[in-house]
C-alpha cells in the first residue's frame, strides 16, 4: 500500500473515532499508531512509542505552560477579575454597551494574568453577565461579547498557546510571547468598536451606567494593581532580557500565590482556594500534554512518510503570490475550528505548514500569531465552540443557538483583525525587534 493511500486511511480513522466519541489525544494517536504500523510494522511501533512520551515531553520549554496556568488560577483566585470589572464599569459604563465594552476590557487585562481563553471567559463571564442582564442587555450581546473576550487569553501574553507554538517550531518563545501585544491590543479596540456600533443601531432596551469623574476614574486603578504587578514581572522581565520564559512563569505564580496568601477578601477558605488552583492547573496541563502525545504520534506518521515536505514542494512550486499561498493555508483553520480545539489544531498542522511558510521566506512569528489568531475563531463558532459552552454553563437562562449568534458578530470582527494583521506584518514583529538581549 503506498504513503498517500495509507495517510489518507489514517487521517479518515481520525474522524471516525471523533465520530463515536473518543477523546481527541487518543483518536490521534490511534491513528498514528495505524499509519505507522502499515508503513513499518508493529513491532517498530512499539519500539518507537516506548519512549515516545518521555521524548515529546521532558522539553524544559514545557515546563512554563503549567506555570502560566497555575499563574492564572490563582489570579482568578485573588478576585482580579471582580476588581478589573470594577474599574472598567467605572471608565465606560456610560457608553452606550457600555458594560460589554467593560466585560472585553476586563478579559483583555485578565488575560494578562492568564494563558487560558476558557479560564478567562469563565472567570469574567462570572462577573459581567449577571450585570448585563439586570440592565436590560440583549442576550445575544452580552454573552457573545464575554466569550469572545476570552478569546484574548490565548493571544495576550502570558498566553500558553503561543508557548506552545514556540515548543513545536523551535522558535524564540520569547519573541512569541511579546508578539501578542499589539495583536491583543488591536483585537481590544476592534472589540469595543464593533460593540459600540451594535449598541448605536441596537434597540434602546439596555441601560447606561452612571458616568463617574475623572478624579474618581483615576483612583480606581489602583484597584487594577495586580494586574500590573503580575505584567511587569512577568512580560516586563522578557522584554528587557532580565529572565527566560520559564523564570518569568515561575516568578509570576510565586507573585500570584503570593497575591493570594495576602488578599484579605479572601482569608475565608484561602485553602481550599489554593488547593482548588493547583487542581485545576495539574488537569488542564495533563490535558494539554495527552493532546501534545497524541497528536505527536500522528505528526511523527507524517514525518514518516514524508507528507510535509511533499506538500510545501507542491505549494512552493505553485505559480502563485506567496501571500495567496499562506492565506489559503490559514483558511484551513476555518473547518478545523469548527471539529478540534486549538491545541490540537497545531500539532496536526504545523508540521505540515511551517516547512511551507519557512520555504516561502516569511517570518515564524508573523505566522505563529494569524495561526493563533484563526485558532481563536474556532473557539467562538458552532459546534465545537468551547468558549461559547463555557459561557452557556454561566447564563443557562440563555438558548445556545443564541451565545452562537452573538458570537457571529465578535467572528467578523476577528476576520477584520486578522486581515489587518496579515497585511500589515510590522503590527507582530515591531515589539519582537526591539527587545533587549535578543
Amino acid at each position: 500500500m503506498d504513503d498517500i493511500t495509507v495517510t489518507l486511511l489514517a487521517t479518515g480513522l481520525i474522524f471516525i473515532l471523533l465520530a463515536v466519541g473518543a477523546p481527541v489525544f487518543a483518536a490521534l494517536a490511534l491513528a498514528g499508531a495505524f499509519g505507522i504500523a502499515m508503513v513499518e510494522d508493529l513491532p517498530f511501533v512499539l519500539n518507537r512509542l516506548k519512549a515516545f512520551s518521555y521524548t515529546q515531553s521532558a522539553v524544559y520549554l514545557l515546563t512554563v505552560i503549567p506555570l502560566f496556568i497555575l499563574m492564572g488560577n490563582l489570579a482568578q483566585e485573588a478576585g482580579v477579575g471582580q476588581r478589573l470589572f470594577n474599574v472598567a464599569r467605572k471608565w465606560v459604563g456610560h457608553l452606550p454597551g457600555g458594560l460589554a465594552v467593560a466585560s472585553v476590557l476586563t478579559s483583555a487585562g485578565f488575560a494578562a494574568t492568564s494563558g487560558s481563553s476558557v479560564a478567562t471567559a469563565a472567570t469574567v463571564g462570572a462577573v459581567a453577565i449577571p450585570e448585563m442582564k439586570q440592565a436590560g442587555y440583549d442576550r445575544r450581546l452580552s454573552t457573545g461579547a464575554v466569550a469572545a473576550g476570552g478569546v484574548l487569553g490565548v493571544l495576550i501574553p502570558p498566553s500558553v498557546l503561543l508557548i506552545f507554538y514556540a515548543a513545536l517550531t523551535e522558535v524564540s518563545a520569547g519573541k512569541m510571547l511579546v508578539a501578542g501585544v499589539l495583536p491583543g491590543v488591536l483585537s481590544t479596540l476592534v472589540f469595543i468598536v464593533g460593540i459600540l456600533v451594535i449598541s448605536h443601531y441596537a434597540p434602546p432596551t439596555q441601560a447606561r451606567g452612571e458616568k463617574h469623574g475623572w478624579r474618581e476614574r483615576i483612583v480606581s486603578l489602583k484597584e487594577a494593581w495586580q494586574v500590573n504587578v503580575l505584567f511587569i514581572v512577568v512580560l516586563g522581565g522578557i522584554y528587557l532580557g532580565l529572565v527566560t520564559p520559564t523564570e518569568a512563569g515561575a516568578v509570576g505564580a510565586f507573585t500570584a500565590f503570593l497575591m493570594l496568601l495576602f488578599a484579605r477578601k479572601t482569608a475565608i477558605g484561602r485553602w481550599a482556594r489554593m488547593q482548588g488552583s493547583f487542581r485545576n492547573s495539574i488537569t488542564t496541563t495533563v490535558m494539554i500534554l495527552f493532546t501534545m502525545l497524541g497528536a505527536g504520534i500522528f505528526s511523527y506518521f507524517l514525518t514518516l512518510v514524508q507528507i510535509p515536505q511533499l506538500i510545501a514542494e507542491a505549494v512552493t512550486a505553485i505559480n502563485a503570490p506567496p501571500l495567496l499561498i499562506i492565506g489559503l493555508l490559514l483558511l484551513l483553520y476555518l473547518p478545523l475550528g469548527m471539529f478540534l480545539d486549538a491545541f490540537s489544531m497545531m500539532v496536526i498542522t504545523l508540521p505540515i505548514m511551517f516547512p511551507t511558510v519557512k520555504a516561502l521566506g516569511f517570518d515564524p512569528i508573523w505566522f505563529g500569531i494569524l495561526a493563533v489568531k484563526m485558532c481563536e475563531i474556532g473557539l467562538i463558532t458552532p459546534p465545537v465552540g468551547l468558549n461559547v459552552y463555557v459561557i452557556a454553563g454561566i447564563d443557562r437562562d440563555t438558548p445556545l443557538i443564541d451565545i452562537f449568534r452573538g458570537a457571529g458578530w465578535f467572528v467578523i470582527m476577528e476576520i477584520v483583525t486578522t486581515v489587518l494583521i496579515f497585511l500589515f506584518p510590522v503590527i507582530v514583529t515591531w515589539l519582537p525587534d526591539t527587545m533587549m538581549g535578543q
